[in-house]
Parts: C-alpha cells; structure tokens; sequence
C-alpha cells in the first residue's frame, strides 16, 4: 500500500502514554513543532500504525521535500518515540516498532474514512471553505489497536490470529486472512478468509479481540481474495420508486434515475448490507409498506445465490435450503 494518507486537522497529542514512557522533554519538544513537521510526524506515525512500514520517499512524496528533510523527520520521529519505529536495512524500510505507543490521538472515525478512500489526499486545512458538514457517527467503533493489526494485515497479505465473539458460536479463537474493509452503513466490518471453516466471511471489527499478525505465515492460493466468489461476483440491480409512493416523481429526482430506473453493480458480498441501508422494498410484490421505504428492487432474483441476500428488507429466497437457514 502506497498511497498518501489523507491531510485533515492535525489530530491532538495524546499526552499520556508520552508521559508514561518517554521523558517530559519529548513530549515538549513535540508540542513546540511548527505544524507543518508536526503534520509529517502524525503522517509517520499514521503510516507505522496502519500500514506497519514507511519509506522515506513516501514521506517525500506526500509532502513535496527533498529525501534529506525526509531522513531528517524519520530521525525526529524516532528522537521522539524511540520504541514505535525500527529500521529494516535489507528492505530499507521503517517498520512499525514491537512495543509500539502512539504519540498522536487519532479519532476512529477519521481513520475509518482514510482507509476507506485509500489513503488519498484531501484539502489542507488553510484551504477549507468553513461550511459546516455534520455526519452522524456510528454507536460502536472499533479499537485502534484492533483496526491497526487488521490493515497491517492486509497490507502486508498476511493472516492474523484473534479471539472472535460470534453470535452463534460465542467465543473462540481461529486464523482470518483478510484483504478489506466493508463499512455496512451500521458498523465495520473485514472481508477474509476464516481457516477454521475454509469459507470467506465478514468480521465484525469490535468482535475482535487480541490480534496477532502472522507476518511470516504463508497465504495458501484459496485464501486469495480472488477465490471470493461472493467477492467478485457483481450483482445488476434495478431500483424503481416504490409503488406506494404518491409522489414517485420526486423518488426519480432525488435519486437522480433515469427513465424511471436506478440502475447499481455491487458486489454480492456487499448488496444485503446495501439494500438494507438504504431499506429498499426487495419483496416480490412490493408488499412492505411505510415511509422509509421509497424504493422496490424490480427483479428479486436478481439477489438469487448473494449469501447476504437474507438482509434485504422483504426478501424470500426462492432457495428451499436458503430460507430454512433464514428460518433457524
């Protein structure tokens, strides 16, 4: 992964752990940095938490400075926090520190979104407009630590040893090898493969506990996220305004449809998650009736063999087997 992480508000030091393990004179000299080096220490270490590594030209690059000024804010950083960051002379890489303590407080909530949009580059904060912008954040958020250990992973496509609370299992530990991210609109879930029954499922990322990444356990083929079929099989759907609508024109312009049609390419491991989001009617007879739901999805089977189809709001599987394992 080599993407430039995001460049938002400068997250607040947290002063704590600075306190607890390095001398007071790091956490002073790390208040008294100007923003700009300040901006490129919470990068460094953005980078160690969550991708594990960092070069110096990706630094370089990021910020547009010489390979000198990178090497120099790579030895500030390790001045700083000496145990967070080492220095892997055969790759020429920094690696993420064993007893890594981060310096900076970084709000889940941003982080997810960074991951999310792939690291990309955003507006400095000079250059904001001051509108204000108010998105309701999730009830539950995953750790950091647990969020960290999980991107490590799949930057680095290697599995991870957790401790999982299912609901239908309760708590047991297992080998995942994950290789995404999926927010549901409700929480965060990880794609990946789960060794212990040799199926591709979605974690629930605040059901994870005590993550140990594998680094130099070997992905056999079948766990590649190309043998994810429900992966890599793209669903058509067709979204209309819902036959109860009085106003079905205003439906059409506030989903911008064109001949009376939303048309979406999702792929199936993510569409029962998307229709219930948005609380598309998928009934076959447009049966489900309220003011939350302003959508049918016109062709049912169109969700036929999608494993999270059961999701939908109004779904009925024309699969004898899948509806008796709804009904259990």
């Amino acid at each position: 992964m080599t993407h430039a992480i995001r460049h938002l508000i400068l997250p607040e030091i947290n002063l704590r752990p600075l306190e607890k393990k390095y001398p007071k004179m790091s956490t002073n000299r790390l208040q008294g940095l100007g923003h700009a080096q300040r901006d490129r220490m919470a990068y460094i270490e953005l980078r160690l938490w969550f991708v594990g590594e960092i070069r110096r030209q990706d630094l370089a690059t990021r910020f547009g400075i010489q390979t000198a000024a990178a090497t120099r804010d790579l030895g500030l950083y390790k001045e700083l926090a000496p145990a967070n960051i080492e220095y892997d002379g055969s790759s020429k890489t920094y690696i993420i520190g064993r007893a890594f303590t981060p310096m900076f407080d970084f709000p889940a909530e941003r982080v997810l979104t960074w991951l999310a949009e792939g690291f990309g580059d955003g507006e400095p904060v000079r250059s904001r407009t001051g509108i204000t912008c108010d998105i309701p954040n999730k009830l539950g958020q995953p750790d950091l630590s647990t969020l960290a250990a999980i991107t490590r992973a799949i930057s680095h496509k290697c599995p991870v040893r957790i401790k999982y609370q299912s609901v239908e299992s309760g708590q047991s530990e297992r080998e995942i090898v994950p290789f995404a991210l999926l927010d549901t609109g409700l929480r965060w879930h990880t794609r990946a493969l789960d060794r212990k029954s040799g199926e591709f499922r979605d974690f629930v990322l605040t059901r994870i506990q005590e993550p140990v990444v594998l680094k130099d356990s070997q992905v056999e083929a079948h766990e590649h996220p190309d043998q994810d079929i429900q992966w890599t099989r793209i669903v058509e759907l067709e979204l209309v305004p819902h036959p109860d609508q009085k106003r079905p024109e205003i439906t059409l312009q506030d989903y911008g449809m064109r001949d009376g049609v939303l048309k979406m390419n999702l792929r199936a491991a993510t569409a029962g998650y998307v229709l219930r989001k948005w609380s598309v009617d998928c009934s076959p007879d447009h049966s489900l009736h309220g003011p939350e739901y302003r959508l049918w999805l016109r062709d049912h089977l169109s969700l036929y063999g999608v494993k999270n189809a059961l999701l939908a709001p109004g779904y009925r599987s024309p699969d004898p087997l899948q509806a008796m394992d709804k009904a259990k």
